[in-house]
């Protein structure tokens, strides 16, 4: 079934109300006819889903039945933010796709001093509201109970005072140590708890960063003995730690 976000407002009597570009989706779109379902997943910090059917449709709006509350969560039991070194061209779009169907709750895009990209202050607003539509179209696709969040870009030091928060810290690094420890560190991570994954740019990290983040109390992990691309580490990270995860 496809889904759709809704906030309180637009319940009412047992009833959802879909408008805007979500009318013109399952209308015109989907061209979902009345009697046919869907998934209306409430956008709050208690959320919840539910299964709903077309009843009819007006001007500008459709009037949707509630049938029943879905129960079973679509989210990993540990909170992952994916702190992105950023990447050439539309990679950063990529990832923020292939990070929100894999279950990050947040990306935050960092500009590190290997990054050949400089995010233009004028265009930032724009990037990120560009950045969290694309989070936002790949929650719905993989039926995701929440929206996750893309930061704001943050410089190298910044994003490592914020991540201080996170109970594991873990930074994929060529030099870490082998597999098993990277298999025991992810196999230790309890339900619960909330995760940090920083990813450097096409050049990696300098050796100043590394340093920092040895500091900060990150961990390093290895991904293989392969060199990895930035949007390929990224992906493989949250591979790893959704199947260690997921229940």
């Amino acid at each position: 079934m496809y889904q759709f976000f809704i906030d309180s407002s637009q319940i009412s009597e047992g009833h959802v109300t879909i408008t805007g570009s979500d009318y013109n989706h399952i209308k015109n779109v989907l061209r979902l006819k009345p009697g046919e379902k869907f998934y209306a997943a409430l956008e709050e910090e208690d959320p919840r889903k539910y299964i709903c059917t077309v009843e009819n449709y007006m001007d500008q709006s459709a009037d949707c039945r509630i049938i029943s509350e879905e129960t079973e969560s679509h989210e990993l039991p540990c909170s992952i933010t994916l702190y992105q070194g950023l990447p050439k061209a539309d990679k950063l779009e990529w990832i923020i796709q292939k990070a929100v169907e894999l279950g990050a709750d947040r990306i935050v895009p960092v500009s590190m001093e290997r990054s050949i990209v400089k995010l233009d202050e004028k265009k930032a607003d724009a990037k990120l509201a560009r950045w969290q539509n694309i989070a936002q179209a790949a929650a719905k696709q993989s039926k995701r109970d929440v929206i996750p969040e893309v930061g704001r870009p943050l410089i190298f030091r910044e994003a490592l005072a914020q991540a201080k928060k996170d109970k594991v810290r873990l930074l994929p690094y060529e030099n870490a140590r082998g597999m098993t420890a990277t298999r025991e560190l992810l196999r230790a991570v309890q339900p619960g708890e909330s995760v940090a994954v920083f990813i450097g740019p096409e050049g990696g990290f300098s050796q100043k960063e590394v340093d920092m983040a040895l500091e900060a109390g990150f961990t390093p992990i290895t991904l293989g003995h392969r060199i990895l691309r930035t949007e390929t580490a990224a992906v493989a990270v949250l591979v790893m730690l959704s199947y260690e995860l997921e229940v």
